[in-house]
């Protein structure tokens, strides 16, 4: 461990960021990092214990105590390749992971939790900067290909794996740049998109062939992919988004949160509104903006409207207002269902619970409204509260309830695979075998909609079941 009595003499403190008046003017990154002293004291904190708890709380199993020890002593080196060993990309889950690992902290016991993002995020930055981050192209090449289809976290971790065990991969995407959800899901003031570029120059270094642009399923077939390829590894995502199922909903008014924050994405990466929207321009500009779902989308919909200078936001979730702080002799380690106030939220947002939505109110084919009832859980089951009918005034409601699974046409109809009960690819956590003994599949195609450390663990152990299948054996890590 780094110092005995670090988490005794050192109080938690984790990165701050700019003030909400002045980062709405942007579409920038806006967390104010420690200055190396202040992360080699907050890693004095970690007290490396018997039964690291972070361990099982981060999906992709981070040494976290090791990583924590080498900051603290200042060999920052070392610590990025203990962190590369588990994690192929801690620029992205340093930056918009939930930290399920500082909820399992032991300190987390005393609500002081090691600051092991702010710390993971530190370490690949700084070795970015000191250009420790380097292609690692195989030495040798199997004779092997692989298609991953999808570029998401899932995708490009797989992808990088394979390539690394020196199989030729061709790693191919719908949209015209790589990144999946990563890309045009997350808002750039949450995760700058300059950090996916980086790793797809790296990713071409190491023999990667990039398909932008390609949808399998439309402009491949899956018939050739199985023609021309050794192994196939469907990674695309749950793509396919929960509807509101209520009069009106089909106004033009009610739109999907992608929708709406891809559009955003786009026109921060530079591209004109013609490309940015195809089908018409979506923002937020002097509307009344109504969030349907309280999730990471939704908060991310609330950050993105107020930027466009929304006339004003609200945030409605179907679920009751979680508690304050959770009950740590009922939840820890265990991740914690408790009350999450984003930055976003910071910046501005009414936010109701136990909302029912009944109708979507319009006039001359625009949006006005919603109707709304309050909800009642306290039986177990979802109740309206009689003579709780209220209207909230909307120009536009965009819709963050979430993914019920991939969508069905194009790649997984012509797969052919097996599909779970729930619609998702059917494979288990030991092969990522699916119903097909050349397919593959990963990420949340396979779990359903999850994290990013979740996406990125799923790519990793699928890659080391291809490259076992393929070679008979395989080095790399699960």
């Amino acid at each position: 461990m780094g110092k005995e009595t670090g988490f005794l003499e050192v109080d938690r403190q984790d990165r701050t960021y700019a003030d909400p008046k002045e980062r709405l003017t942007h579409y920038r990154e806006f967390v104010i990092p420690h200055d190396e002293d202040k992360l080699q004291l907050q890693a004095s904190r970690c007290m490396n214990c018997g039964i690291p708890y972070c361990h099982n709380g981060c999906p992709v199993n981070n040494i976290i105590p090791d990583w924590n020890h080498l900051v603290y002593e200042g060999d920052w080196q070392n610590a990025l390749e203990v962190l590369h060993s588990t994690n192929n990309f801690p620029e992205f889950t340093g930056r918009v992971c939930p930290a399920p690992c500082e909820a399992s902290c032991t300190l987390n016991i005393t609500n002081q939790p090691v600051t092991i993002k702010s710390i993971e995020c530190a370490i690949v930055d700084r070795g970015w900067k000191e250009g420790w981050i380097q292609p690692q192209p195989a030495e040798k090449k199997t004779g092997k290909s692989v298609a991953v289809v999808g570029s998401g976290p899932a995708g490009m971790a797989c992808a990088q794996q394979l390539a690394r065990a020196g199989h030729s991969v061709t790693l191919f995407e719908k949209s015209d740049r790589i990144g999946g959800l990563l890309r045009y899901g997350i808002p750039d003031f949450k995760m700058e998109k300059s950090l996916i570029n980086r790793r797809a120059v790296q990713f071409e270094a190491e023999g990667i062939t990039l398909r932008t642009s390609t949808e399998v399923g439309v402009d491949v077939s899956m018939k050739s992919l199985k023609e021309n390829f050794d192994a196939i590894v469907l990674a695309g995502g749950a793509e396919d988004a929960r509807p509101l199922q209520i009069p009106g909903a089909e106004l033009p008014g009610v739109r999907l949160a992608m929708e709406f924050l891809t559009q955003q994405n786009k026109r921060v990466a530079g591209d004109s509104e013609e490309r940015a929207a195809p089908r018409g321009s979506l923002t937020a500009t002097g509307k009344h903006v109504i969030v349907i779902g309280g999730g990471d989308t939704g908060s991310d919909c609330v950050g993105t409207s107020n930027r466009q200078g929304a006339a004003s936001v609200t945030q409605i979730e179907i679920m009751p207002k979680p508690p304050e702080m959770e009950d740590k002799l009922l939840t820890w380690p265990d991740w914690p269902m408790k009350l999450r106030t984003s930055t976003s939220h910071e910046e501005g947002v009414d936010r109701d619970w136990a909302v029912l939505t009944k109708e979507v109110v319009g006039e001359d084919g625009k949006v006005t409204g919603l109707r709304c009832v309050r909800a009642d859980w306290s039986n177990g089951k979802l109740e309206e509260v009689p003579d709780s009918e209220f209207v909230l005034k909307a120009d536009l409601i965009l819709l963050a309830m979430g993914f019920v699974g991939p969508r069905k046409s194009g790649v997984v109809e012509q797969s052919g695979v097996k599909l779970t009960e729930r619609g998702n690819v059917d494979a288990d956590t030991v092969t990522y075998r699916t119903s097909d003994e050349q397919i593959w599949a990963c990420g949340d195609m396979r779990r359903g909609q999850s994290l990013v450390v979740w996406a990125i663990r799923e790519g990793r152990q699928c890659a080391a079941s291809v490259d076992e299948a393929l070679m008979g054996a395989t080095e790399l890590p699960r």
